[in-house]
């Protein structure tokens, strides 16, 4: 990750270069150079990455790397807060002169220039220190990753299984049955798609080794394709394989063979056989492209098998076939693989009922992960049957899955996955681990989480949200995500990660300060980590200074043992915060110091009992997401309209049930000037005004826009403001009383990419938008 943490500081460090030249001043050259220093450290970075696992000195240096990155990251953006700070304490009238120099007050300036150079010197001594370990750039064409080198014979070890250890692949092993046997003359591939761990070797396998397959084709092979693989080599070892079950001589000249010679000798082999080739765990969505030619289309039915935990390799086959995703074992699947694991030593593999309740727990959190059962179950079987014991590994199973040798195996194969992620990816992954075990985690607020924290980079002509998504994709096609719940449109809704991925992310997470949970059952959390989440009371909770001084997160889940939750004792030491999430938390009100997080960029207060906002929220120059849905809030400060990186507003307020009113939830007042916020993408639960809705079509970026409280003689302006919204893509209008009528019928031509429209109130079919032209 710290090649990761490297790339994510460059291109911040390019960005502030480019857009703050004027804030910067003198320190604009050492902020270059640092730059620059970080940019020649860069080279060495992914090679060591690799090779931290087989050296101690060089994990050391790579975890000095990422504190660096860090810790030049935090002097950054404290440089830039300090500045800001001396332009907001002047007022906002300064003129330009005042804001490009350095403060007046020689402490804040050798404050300033002393971090500086302190982090600059660092940075210099950590990459001249990388030239000490010699680094050898030869193994990049070699080899991608230590890990695949030492597990990539596990997909191998899978033909090897006891039959009496698969369980619950009867459907999914008559389904690929079939499609190797049916009468489809043509060329077929099959794709076996799902995690790591999820028994997708063990399944191919269990079919390729059956005598009916085996006498139904003239020839094959089994290539277990990993990280490690050039297409030579893979090609070669194909030959070897075929010839060698022929029982045909190799070529002698083999080895010196080039690529164009050796798809030539299979298609000679190749053309007049009905053939089954199985390529077990392709990573390259690319390699199918580069290979294809050696299987000729000779209509004899031919079938070639691979497996792999990416989407979109099997997307990248095209047509002509056909796509398994492999699901998880049933409850009861998993039970039985679990207790022939654990209890092999009882006749009928049967579970001690004392010990049940606590079995049935840890078969839970292994989610159906065969990989995972049979490791845990033979980590079990090796336990006493006393309850104590037991009891003891399932608390401890975090650690277990990390760090006992045991179990040594499902890391390095479900880790396997997390390593081959891009580092923008990585960072996305991992920041699944602030959200609480169990807790669904909605797609919109985890890309407006990614954008706030500064992990989407921009391209050009798409908004960071779109590319969030495409990132939100990428995961899920790399089994790395799983999909619990999709929309009417069949996108995705909520996600969730698999619990055995979760507590290995957690740890490496934790590992190297990215996030860290806290349920209270530590005494003091201390270290540098940059994401926090609270699961438990906060009267509890202590933390050291150190760590709010360098959070960039902090979540607070609300549970069952929350009675109050007060920020007082936090707000003010957050001096770099970027997200503050208290949603559903019972917090009351918010601390005048929250103004002074120059670098908020996400605020979530939804679901709670706050009744007012501090009235100084323009000072949050850099919000971008305000979330007061469902609040005690009755009106929100005008300063909000001074927020230009604003991108979402969520506005609703708690009503009295007895209210005449349609719905329970209220509209809120918009801040007068609101529609100047070009920025602006969600506007939600704003009540309808005369000059707001004549107004709001400046708002040229809005992709959701949510309005109560319309009369009927205001349908005509907001039909002709919506007119002109081209980008939006959800609207919601609600008439002020339930016998009101809205009058919408002047929207002749409906933005041409909305697709979602929801109206409530009174509606003839006239005043149904887009309608008239069609009667």
């Amino acid at each position: 990750m710290a090649d990761g943490a490297v790339n994510f500081l460059l291109d911040k460090l390019t960005t502030v270069l480019m857009q703050k030249a004027s804030l910067l001043g003198d320190a604009s050259d050492e902020i270059e150079e640092i730059k620059l220093e970080l940019e020649s450290m860069r080279s060495f970075l992914r090679d060591a990455e690799r090779r931290k696992e087989r050296s101690e000195s060089v994990e050391t240096w790579v975890s000095q790397v990422r504190e660096v990155a860090y810790e030049a990251e935090d002097i950054i953006d404290e440089f830039i807060h300090l500045k800001n700070r001396k332009r907001i304490k002047n007022g906002f009238k300064v003129v330009l002169q005042d804001v490009v120099n350095f403060p007046k007050n020689m402490t804040t300036r050798h404050q300033i220039s002393s971090k500086l150079q302190k982090i600059k010197a660092k940075v210099h001594e950590v990459s001249e220190r990388s030239k000490r370990y010699d680094f050898d750039q030869h193994e990049e064409g070699r080899t991608r990753n230590v890990a695949s080198g030492r597990w990539k014979h596990y997909a191998e070890s899978s033909s090897f299984v006891d039959e009496d250890e698969i369980v619950g692949m009867e459907e999914n092993s008559e389904q690929l049955f079939g499609w190797l046997t049916e009468e489809e003359p043509r060329r077929t591939v099959i794709s076996i798609v799902g995690m790591g761990g999820l028994g997708k070797t063990t399944l191919v396998t269990r079919v390729f080794n059956n005598q009916v397959i085996k006498r139904h084709f003239d020839c094959g092979a089994w290539i277990s394709v990993s990280q490690i693989y050039g297409i030579d080599e893979l090609l070669r070892s194909m030959i070897k394989e075929i010839f060698h079950t022929a029982q045909v001589p190799i070529p002698s000249n083999l080895g010196s063979m080039s690529y164009r010679y050796l798809i030539g000798l299979l298609i000679d082999y190749l053309h007049q056989k009905r053939y089954v080739i199985v390529l077990d765990d392709v990573w390259s969505i690319d390699l199918w492209s580069k290979i294809r030619g050696a299987f000729p289309n000779n209509r004899y039915g031919s079938r070639i098998v691979l497996t792999t935990r990416d989407g979109n390799v099997a997307a990248s086959i095209g047509i002509g076939s056909h796509v398994h995703h492999l699901q998880p074992l049933q409850e009861k699947d998993a039970w039985a693989l679990f207790c022939k694991k654990a209890f092999w030593d009882d006749p009928e593999h049967k579970c001690p009922r004392e010990l049940q309740p606590l079995a049935e727990a840890i078969v839970k959190k292994c989610e159906g992960l065969p990989l995972a059962i049979v490791a845990v179950g033979g980590l079990m079987c090796s336990r006493s049957k006393r309850i104590g014991e037991w009891k003891t590994v399932f608390e401890s199973l975090n650690w277990q899955l990390s760090y006992n040798p045991m179990l040594e195996r499902v890391k390095g194969i479900l880790l396997l996955s997390f390593n081959d992620l891009p580092f923008y990816l990585k960072h996305c992954f991992l920041y699944c681990c602030v959200f609480h075990d169990g807790y669904p985690i909605k797609r919109k607020k985890l890309i407006r989480l990614w954008v706030a924290e500064g992990f989407i980079k921009e391209r050009k002509g798409m908004t960071m949200e779109e590319i969030a998504e495409e990132y939100l994709m990428e995961l899920i096609l790399r089994s790395m995500i799983q999909v619990t719940e999709t929309n009417d449109a069949g996108r995705v809704k909520t996600c969730r990660v698999h619990d055995v991925m979760r507590e290995l992310a957690l740890t490496t997470s934790e590992k190297e300060n990215f996030c860290a949970a806290y349920d209270g059952s530590q005494s003091k959390l201390e270290g540098r980590i940059h994401r926090l989440s609270i699961y438990n009371t906060g009267e509890t909770i202590q933390l050291s200074s150190t760590m709010l001084r360098h959070l960039r997160s902090f979540f607070v889940f609300p549970t069952d043992m929350y009675s109050s939750f007060s920020l007082n004792a936090f707000s003010s030491k957050f001096k770099l915060l970027r997200v503050l999430n208290l949603e559903g938390v019972p917090v009351e009100t918010i601390p005048t110091t929250l103004v002074e997080l120059f670098n908020l960029r996400y605020l979530n207060l939804r679901d709670t009992k706050i009744k007012e906002l501090p009235k100084s929220m323009e000072r949050l120059n850099n919000l971008q997401m305000l979330d007061v849905w469902k609040t005690n809030l009755k009106r929100m400060p005008n300063g909000i309209s001074k927020l230009s990186n604003l991108r979402h507003l969520f506005t609703c307020s708690k009503q009295d049930p007895d209210s005449e009113s349609i719905n329970v939830l209220s509209g809120m007042q918009a801040p007068n000037g609101i529609w100047n916020i070009r920025t602006l993408q969600t506007l939600a639960c704003i009540e309808a005004e005369t000059e707001l809705l004549q107004q709001i079509a400046n708002l040229a970026n809005l992709k959701r826009l949510e309005i109560t409280k319309l009369r009927a003689v205001d349908g005509p302006k907001l039909c002709s403001s919506i007119e002109r919204m081209t980008g939006l893509i959800r609207l919601g209008v609600t008439a002020t009383k339930t016998e009101e009528q809205l009058q919408l019928e002047a929207l002749t031509t409906p933005p041409s990419f909305l697709q979602k429209l929801k109206l409530v109130g009174r509606l003839n079919r006239s005043s149904v938008p887009g309608t008239q032209e069609r009667l």
